[in-house]
C-alpha cells in the first residue's frame, strides 16, 4: 500500500500516531481499517528449540532470482559474499512485530552459521506499511554503512517507538543515541526522494513478486512467508550448500 502522503505531512504525522493507528498485523488487506478498532499485533510467542532434523516448511511460490536481484530505486543493502551458494532476500516492515521477532530470535544464528561464513547472502527490502515503517527505514538509510545496526536496533526498541503517544520524539531520541542531530534527524525525514524511493521498493515488491505480508523471504528463487526459527531455515538451506 503506497500512501500519498506530502514528506512533511509525514514527518507531521510521526507526532500523533497513537496505539490504535497501527496495523493489526504484519500485512496489508488492501482496505482502511478504522483506527478504533485496529490494535498493535503482539509478536508471536517464541517457539520451542526445533530438533535439528526439523522439516523444511512448504514453499509458497518461486520467482525468478535474475528478476529479484536487478537493481531497484535503492541500492541492496547485504551482508555475505556475492558468490555464496545461497541468497536470501527478506521484506520486511519495520513496525511489524513478526520481523522484530525474528531479528531478535533467528537471524543472529543465520547470521554465524551461514552469513559470516560465506554460506550464504542476505539481503533486506524495505516493505512499509505505515509512516512509522518509512521513518524507521529511512533513518537506516541514512545511517549510510550502519544500515543493519540502525536496523537492528530499530527493531530491538520496537516497543518504544511503535505504539506510542509521540513516535517523532520517541524516533529521535533512538537516533540521537545512533549519532543523529535534530538537524541530521530532520533532514532525513524530509527527504522526499528518499521517501519515494523507499515506497518504490514497497512497490515494486508487491507488484513483481507478489509480497503482500511480513516478514516474506525469497530463497534461491522460492517463496516463504512468516517468520521462521533457524531450525526451520537450516532445514531449507542445508540441502542448497
Amino acid at each position: 500500500m503506497i500512501r500519498s502522503l506530502s514528506r512533511r505531512n509525514l514527518l507531521t504525522s510521526l507526532a500523533a500516531i497513537p496505539a490504535v493507528a497501527l496495523l493489526a498485523a504484519c500485512s496489508d488487506s488492501g482496505e482502511k481499517a478504522e483506527a478504533q478498532d485496529v490494535k498493535p499485533a503482539a509478536p508471536e510467542p517464541a517457539k520451542p528449540a526445533a530438533p535439528a532434523a526439523a522439516a523444511a516448511p512448504e514453499a509458497q511460490g518461486t520467482v525468478d532470482m535474475a528478476a529479484l536481484l536487478k537493481p531497484g530505486a535503492l541500492p541492496d543493502m547485504q551482508l555475505g559474499k556475492d558468490d555464496a551458494k545461497v541468497t536470501i532476500v527478506e521484506y520486511a516492515s519495520m513496525t511489524c512485530p513478526h520481523c522484530a521477532h525474528f531479528a531478535e530470535t533467528t537471524f543472529p544464528e543465520l547470521k554465524t552459521k551461514y552469513i559470516d561464513t560465506g554460506k550464504a547472502r542476505y539481503i533486506l527490502r524495505e516493505f512499509p506499511f505505515d509512516p512509522s515503517a518509512e521513518a524507521g527505514f529511512m533513518l537506516a538509510r541514512c545511517s549510510k554503512d550502519n544500515y543493519f545496526p540502525m536496523v537492528d536496533v530499530l527493531f530491538r526498541q520496537q516497543a518504544n517507538w511503535v505504539g506510542v503517544n509521540n513516535t517523532k520524539d520517541a524516533l529521535l531520541q533512538i537516533a540521537k543515541l545512533a549519532g543523529f542531530t535534530q538537524e541530521s534527524f530532520e533532514a532525513c525525514l524530509t527527504d522526499q526522494k528518499l521517501l519515494d524511493d523507499v515506497r518504490s521498493v514497497q512497490k515494486r515488491g508487491a507488484d513483481e513478486f507478489k509480497v503482500d505480508s511480513t516478514p516474506s523471504f525469497f530463497i534461491n528463487g522460492k517463496t516463504y512467508k512468516g517468520a521462521m526459527s533457524i531450525a526451520e531455515m537450516s532445514a531449507i538451506i542445508d540441502p542448497l550448500l
